[in-house]
């Protein structure tokens, strides 16, 4: 009889998100799988707001754990962690996990060398440190905010690596619209004070640059009175402030003023204060040309408030329903649902609908029947038995449902189901609103995967589970053990190996609910849809390794 030439025979292929094959207990007590050490970091970056706390797992210690990766796998593979921290900071716009992650990779290294703990085999590259530095800093403002970790941390003395990895991002990022914006007095660390620290020099190809790090320095020190004459922007915006207070309302009214204001590198918060006055129609209709996507879609409720024209809020839709604009803001799928959320009027709900499905355009259009089941327990909504300042009012649970619903609108046959300890089917309207899916899920107390498996699996071609993973034991009465007690029921004992689960993990913990890697049973994570761009890959047979993750 034939056993391995059959129609149904797959090719075996491996995921990147790895278990060892160790075991340990789910927050909730269920059996948890323990991961290598590469596949902890990746799930832990990229849900990491540092310094806060989690359901299960306080800010404190969950820094402890995220410092402790990067550090070992600093000097294990370099390659592979400079190249995360890399993607995190990029595509994966975890802009405080990036960099505090780069300052711990350079003082790992650095402290191995002092303590001759370095590998000797010749594959230490001390210039990974300086690199890995300039990798994260893509905005003008982390250079300063390098310096203040940095020295918080590990004192004043900086070393080498870290002051030519700053100086770096500086020539790249000092602009003069970055000083009007960035360069505050409520900073530890003024464009001034980065300069004398890393003593950048101007990029050559910037004849300006070298009149702006000067003014910088002058302005730091009190003695800015002239302004060099190429700075443009800055000789724009000087002549906006030195404009008589009384009269600045009226200027709303010029037909240029919108110019104006884009030379002048004027923001909606800089206009506010110029004005010294509520921002009203007028002002919001000057400034919303300059006003960047993520500016824009926080201030709907502004904008609506203001009774700005209808005119207007279509400009700003339009740019809403642009994929590249959308691309290029980099804003988490879960931000355009804050943007509905929180916005009064519907005028702007189809043009949020398509700014969602465009930062979702990685979700595959999944053949077969699909059964997804998104976690929505108590732990996935944060402030649910203790109190936290968090990153975003947006939930795990939230997030988690617009994952969910846009792979069911996508799938040719999904079923669609919301659990915690019970679970319960969902509607799927072809054809429907992302957003509207979102508003029907509800909350459920407890966590109980196996149980949601066991309940709405019926041969589906594949499971795909958005959770915390943080499962109860999922018992079955039916199982008995032969000396008395109930047995804990496994994903495997549910579903055969040849159907593929894909764990999307939400909270980066460190036991998982099922092991990974291979053997039809794969994990991913992130609050982007990056890494649904290996489920194709894995049913086609293929391996999807971190390369593709990261976009190499």
């Amino acid at each position: 009889m034939t056993r391995f030439n059959q129609r149904a025979t797959r090719a075996a292929v491996h995921s990147p998100v790895t278990t060892t094959g160790e075991q340990t207990v789910t927050h909730e007590g269920g059996t948890g799988h323990l991961r290598d050490a590469k596949s902890e970091l990746f799930l832990l970056a990229v849900s990491n707001f540092v310094g806060q706390d989690v359901f299960y797992e306080k800010g404190g210690q969950r820094d402890d754990r995220y410092t402790q990766l990067v550090r070992q796998l600093a000097l294990e593979d370099p390659e592979w962690t400079a190249g995360l921290l890399g993607w995190l900071r990029g595509d994966g716009n975890m802009r405080t996990a990036a960099l505090v992650g780069a300052a711990e990779f350079v003082w790992a290294r650095l402290d191995a060398t002092r303590n001759a703990t370095a590998p000797t085999d010749g594959t230490f590259d001390a210039g990974w440190n300086r690199r890995v530095i300039a990798s994260v800093l893509q905005r003008a403002d982390e250079p300063g905010e390098m310096l203040g970790y940095w020295t918080s941390r590990y004192g004043r003395k900086l070393p080498k690596p870290v002051k030519r990895g700053i100086a770096d991002a500086v020539q790249r990022l000092y602009t003069e619209r970055a000083l009007l914006k960035y360069d505050t007095d409520s900073k530890g660390y003024r464009f001034g004070d980065v300069l004398n620290l890393v003593h950048a020099a101007p990029d050559d190809d910037k004849p300006w640059q070298g009149f702006l790090f000067q003014h910088a320095l002058d302005r730091r020190h009190g003695n800015a009175d002239e302004i060099p004459e190429p700075l443009h922007t800055l000789h724009a915006r000087d002549a906006l402030m030195k404009m008589p207070t009384g009269g600045r309302r009226a200027a709303l009214d010029d037909p240029n003023v919108t110019e104006q204001f884009a030379d002048a590198g004027m923001t909606w918060e800089a206009l506010a204060g110029w004005l010294q006055r509520p921002m009203d129609k007028a002002a919001w209709e000057a400034i919303i040309p300059s006003m960047g996507l993520m500016a824009l879609a926080r201030n709907l409720r502004n904008f609506d408030e203001a009774e700005v024209s209808d005119a207007v809020a279509a400009q700003i839709c339009e740019r809403f329903t642009d994929p590249e604009q959308v691309a290029k803001s980099r804003m988490f799928p879960f931000r355009w649902w804050a943007a509905y959320k929180h916005a009064p009027s519907l005028r702007w709900g189809h043009a949020l609908e398509q700014a969602l499905n465009h930062s979702l355009s990685n979700v595959p259009r999944l053949k077969g029947s699909t059964l997804i089941l998104v976690d929505r327990s108590p732990s996935m909504f944060p402030g649910y038995g203790f109190s936290t300042p968090n990153q975003s009012d947006i939930t795990l649970a939230e997030q988690a449902a617009v994952f969910g619903s846009a792979l069911a609108l996508r799938a040719e046959n999904p079923t669609l189901v919301e659990f915690g300890g019970e679970s319960k089917k969902l509607t799927v309207a072809k054809g429907g609103s992302i957003l509207k899916h979102i508003e029907a899920f509800g909350q459920s107390d407890g966590t109980d995967i196996p149980s949601a498996v066991k309940k709405h699996w019926f041969a589906h071609d594949r499971i795909i589970i958005v959770t915390d993973e943080q499962t109860r034991p999922g018992w079955l009465p039916s199982n008995m053990r032969p000396y008395g007690g109930m047995q804990e029921t496994m994903i495997d004992d549910l579903v055969p190996k040849t159907t593929p689960v894909y764990m999307w993990n939400m909270a980066g913990y460190k036991p998982g609910a099922m092991p990974s890697g291979k053997s039809g049973r794969h994990t991913f994570g992130g609050l982007t849809d990056a890494a649904f761009r290996l489920v194709p890959l894995l049913e086609a047979g293929r391996d999807a390794q971190w390369d593709v993750i990261f976009g190499k």
